[in-house]
């Protein structure tokens, strides 16, 4: 294991950097991996085997990081294309419950899917786990949210799915890497891994459970989902794995190279430690803003003028919906958080 401090100088951020929920900043080790790998395509140096063995390396730590076994773990570039790949395998006419302030990578793709017949209903997210009832087919919605940084009640949905059986889809794009999950409990899984497990954008991982598995159709199935990828190049007969990875897409090699030291570098630190880190900082800012503590890594508050005055100060954070949002992680510390008060205060 590794701590948070033994751990910080694999980053060095030109200033204060709050603004995880937008994209992560690399470790040194994913960057420098990446660097390596582009340095030899440049040159012609290499084949190109040892770069899909990151993929395999990344999915192994992706799935012990959710408690499952990599067999369970599909990977691809983006949460939306997996997401498009349940909406698309639920059956006509069925019934769907979304939060209304979700973020459309989860949405679009089931609103689209209206076409033939799917009804899909927003409400608040607070609301999902009372509404889903015997008629509901499916439940999507994300761990944490990205507009408001609130945490779903994650036991509170799956006892209702359960209790009615209806399915769930959780994209933990804003939760993975910092908020410990347990992907087993839902029918479904979806993370891009460019925010909190501060990856290259490309890479993203789905977790699919029994059911799931037998009714859905791997509609971008190509060579990297083969039973053996390297006889599966050219020709029939349909050959697919078995296992969640007839649902990978072929990887974006030079993403996986530098998501795999990050992976492996979250999962040594450990994402409970992760977790106490970054929501103390965050309930330190709420504590200096007059705002009651919370459980999430994301700050979300209407305070005219602030984005503008931390940028002045050389903060970065961002403006989503009209608020300021901040985001607290593992390269951060205490003294970023009273940089970012003091220059809120003018």
């Amino acid at each position: 294991m590794l701590t948070i401090s033994e751990a910080r100088g694999q980053w060095s951020p030109a200033g204060v950097y709050l603004n995880t929920a937008s994209y992560g900043l690399p470790p040194r080790d994913g960057f420098d991996a990446l660097q390596a790998a582009l340095s030899d395509w440049r040159a012609g140096r290499t084949s190109w085997e040892h770069w899909g063995e990151s993929t395999e390396r990344a999915r192994a730590a992706f799935a012990a990081m959710v408690g499952v076994a990599p067999a369970r773990v599909s990977v691809g570039a983006t949460a939306s294309e997996f997401v498009g790949l349940v909406a698309a395998s639920l059956p006509a006419r069925a019934r769907v419950l979304v939060p209304d302030v979700e973020f459309t990578s989860t949405l679009f793709p089931f609103l689209v899917q209206e076409r033939r017949g799917l009804t899909v209903t927003t409400l608040a997210p607070a609301k999902i786990p009372e509404a889903i009832d015997a008629r509901t087919d499916d439940g999507a919605f994300s761990a944490v949210q990205m507009s408001t940084g609130e945490v779903a009640d994650l036991d509170a949905i799956v006892a209702a799915a359960e209790h009615h059986g209806a399915a769930t889809l959780v994209d933990a794009t804003q939760a993975c890497g910092w908020l410990p999950l347990q992907a087993g409990r839902f029918g479904a899984v979806v993370c891009s891994a460019y925010k909190w497990l501060m990856s290259p954008r490309g890479t993203a991982f789905m977790v699919v459970g029994d059911a799931l598995q037998e009714t859905m159709v791997p509609h971008s199935a190509g060579w990297y989902a083969g039973d053996d990828i390297h006889a599966s190049y050219f020709g029939p007969p349909l050959r697919l794995a078995t296992d969640a990875r007839r649902f990978d897409t072929s990887p974006a090699w030079f993403s996986w190279v530098g998501t795999q030291p990050a992976l492996e570098l979250v999962t040594r630190i450990g994402v409970e430690a992760v977790y106490a880190h970054d929501v103390v900082l965050a309930n330190r800012f709420r504590a200096g803003l007059g705002m009651a503590p919370s459980n999430s890594a994301i700050v979300c508050v209407d305070l005219p003028d602030a984005a503008q005055r931390l940028d002045r100060a050389g903060i970065a954070a961002a403006v989503r919906g009209g608020r300021l949002r901040v985001s607290c992680h593992v390269y951060n510390t205490e003294a970023d958080i009273d940089a970012a008060l003091d220059a809120i205060a003018g």
